[in-house]
């Protein structure tokens, strides 16, 4: 298998100098963290799990509204764990190693042409989904009566939506900034040939 610094200038990557190769090699050190956050990952799912059945035993005398909110929460995990999924997959991808999942059958269509800048923008989407869902559930909570929280004071509220704004606007931004970085990346391959 030929790998692009081969391609570039003919050289095994594995005939790197010693503190290149070392330095190369620390990307073996995110290891423990995308490890870590399996852990985190199996966290979520018993959460999950504990709010279901909670769901389910106290569901002949939950109103529509608390399980309206229950269901949210369920949504919030559900959404947490596909933000560590594309973490730990496309982060182990894109900055550890190759998984080599090209003729694996439940290969994410995502990871074919996943890079930092895709990353980077597929992580922030997911981050709005969830901000969403936390606003919404804010909300709701926010139309029912004598539950006393400081999240759900007006100032809360306002600043909630502040934030889920700026969220949105920094997606647009690193979407925009990543549009013009390949614009003009494009631009010299174009001219050469």
């Amino acid at each position: 298998m030929t790998t692009v610094a081969q391609a570039d200038n003919g050289r095994d990557p594995r005939g790197l100098r010693p503190i290149p190769r070392f330095i190369f090699a620390s990307r073996w050190l995110q290891l423990p963290l995308y490890l870590g956050l399996i852990v985190a990952q199996m966290v979520y799912v018993y959460l999950f799990l504990k709010e279901l059945i909670h769901l389910v035993m106290e569901s002949p005398g939950v109103t529509e509204q608390q399980a309206m909110l229950i269901v949210l929460g369920l949504i919030d995990v559900v959404m947490i764990s596909n933000l560590l999924i594309m973490v730990i997959v496309g982060g182990y991808e894109t900055f550890v190693s190759r998984m080599e999942l090209n003729k694996h059958p439940d290969q994410p269509e995502w990871l074919s042409h996943v890079n930092a800048s895709v990353l980077k923008i597929k992580l922030a989407m997911a981050i709005i989904g969830i901000s969403s869902i936390h606003l919404l559930r804010t909300f709701i909570e926010a139309g029912q009566l004598g539950r006393p929280n400081a999240a759900l004071t007006e100032a809360g509220i306002m600043w909630q939506s502040i934030i889920h704004g700026l969220f949105i606007l920094s997606a647009i931004g690193i979407a925009i900034v990543d549009w013009i970085s390949q614009q003009t990346g494009a631009a010299p391959k174009g001219g050469h040939h």
